[in-house]
């Protein structure tokens, strides 16, 4: 009984926590790192930078969403089983659920003000990614060859984009982190819970069955929940590079035979509010295609089945990770991937945060002005969130 109540403690401390990420968390899952980054290694402890750096590297390499699949990993590490469900339930369910509100209310105005409201949001961004980028690269950067390896990985990534060129980045961080950081030595952290071989194994061989199972109950059932279910798992079992990536997927799947573009594009234009993971866009979805009457059961069903695949392959996965961060001869290339990680993070900075969301003058000093407040200031994220939109409210009226 006595282990037990730190253990209920810790799961709900992992809760809570990513409740607050899942509700403040604006900007992509770019800025999502920045939020992780701050809260989890800075604030809380709960792991060093060079392990948040490898899961973050070890989820780019995986299907899925990295942020989510990023907060998944750090509540298993933090409490096991319960800590990685809580973990993701909690930073996922505020923008499902109003995803799913917007589903059922629709509304069609737009006003002045909101849009306003939504370009402060795209503010944070810029100033949350910069703080991540600029934190991350001392410490995982310190030296010419790390810095010379993330410049490249930057580089590589503004010129060519896109998920394969993300892949490519980290592959070549690892081959050039084991050529020239060979003599480096890496932290591997203590793993408060790890995912066990059989488990491992478990997870990878359901990530397949699925993948095969569910056209085949799809051909049996052509209509309803499982044909919903294939559409959406099979999307998150083959997109890289988060939600942006798989919207072309979920596109092709829902229209036109269970929605129109005009409905599809309305629920992405208002998921770019949302705080949170952008496949809560699911839950959206779900509930626009459903029958009547049935819409709650086939927004669960839509989420959970974009969400599944990556989340089993992060399980599987991190077993792996966790064998080479052990072995000696991987030193040097989890020191090259650490430092293509930020290199990556300093392209995301660019294109698409700063491109998107930098319009003008008084949008690069209420950027500027927030990423003094969180750097020098060390104001929590809310805050920021106030400020950004506070600021672009006021430069809409001027």
């Amino acid at each position: 009984m006595q282990a037990r109540g730190p253990y209920l403690t810790a799961v709900k401390d992992v809760f809570l926590t990513s409740l607050r990420l899942g509700l403040t968390s604006f900007g992509g899952p770019i800025a999502h790192l920045g939020y992780f980054e701050s809260l989890y290694v800075k604030k809380k402890r709960w792991l060093g930078h060079e392990d948040f750096s490898h899961m973050v590297a070890l989820c780019q390499l995986l299907p899925g969403p990295t942020s989510s699949q990023v907060n998944f990993l750090i509540g298993f590490r933090h409490a096991g089983w319960a800590g990685a469900l809580l973990s993701w339930a909690g930073f996922t369910l505020p923008s499902a659920l109003l995803m799913y509100a917007f589903a059922v209310l629709m509304p069609s105005a737009h006003a002045p003000a909101l849009d306003a409201a939504l370009h402060g949001l795209k503010l944070v961004a810029v100033a949350i990614v910069a703080q991540a980028v600029w934190s991350m690269a001392a410490r995982l950067c310190p030296d010419k060859p790390r810095a010379a390896i993330g410049l490249v990985a930057m580089a590589f990534l503004l010129l060519w984009g896109g998920a394969l060129a993300q892949f490519g980045a980290i592959i070549f961080g690892a081959a050039a982190g084991w050529l020239f950081c060979r003599d480096m030595r890496q932290q591997p952290g203590s793993q408060k819970a790890t995912s066990g071989r059989t488990a491992a194994w478990a997870m990878l061989v359901l990530f397949f069955v699925l993948l095969a199972g569910l056209p085949a109950l799809t051909a049996v059932f052509p209509d309803g929940l499982a044909a919903l279910a294939e559409k959406f798992y099979r999307s998150g079992a083959v997109v890289f590079g988060g939600g942006h990536v798989v919207l072309p997927l979920l596109r092709d799947a829902m229209v036109p035979r269970f929605m129109t573009d005009d409905t599809f594009l309305a629920g992405y234009g208002f998921a770019q509010a949302m705080p949170g993971p952008l496949f809560s866009l699911a839950a959206y979805l779900g509930a626009a295609a459903a029958p009547v009457g049935f819409s709650a059961a086939w927004a669960c069903t839509a989420l959970l089945a974009l969400f599944l695949p990556g989340m089993l392959a992060a399980l599987a996965g991190v077993r792996l990770w966790q064998w080479m961060s052990r072995r000696p001869a991987a030193q040097g290339a989890l020191a090259g991937i650490n430092a293509a990680v930020v290199g990556i993070l300093g392209a995301a900075l660019y294109d698409p945060v700063l491109r998107t969301a930098i319009l003008g003058r008084s949008d690069v000093v209420i950027a500027a002005i927030s990423f003094f407040m969180l750097e020098k200031w060390k104001l929590p994220p809310i805050v920021i969130v106030v400020f950004c939109v506070a600021g672009a409210l006021a430069a809409s009226l001027l």
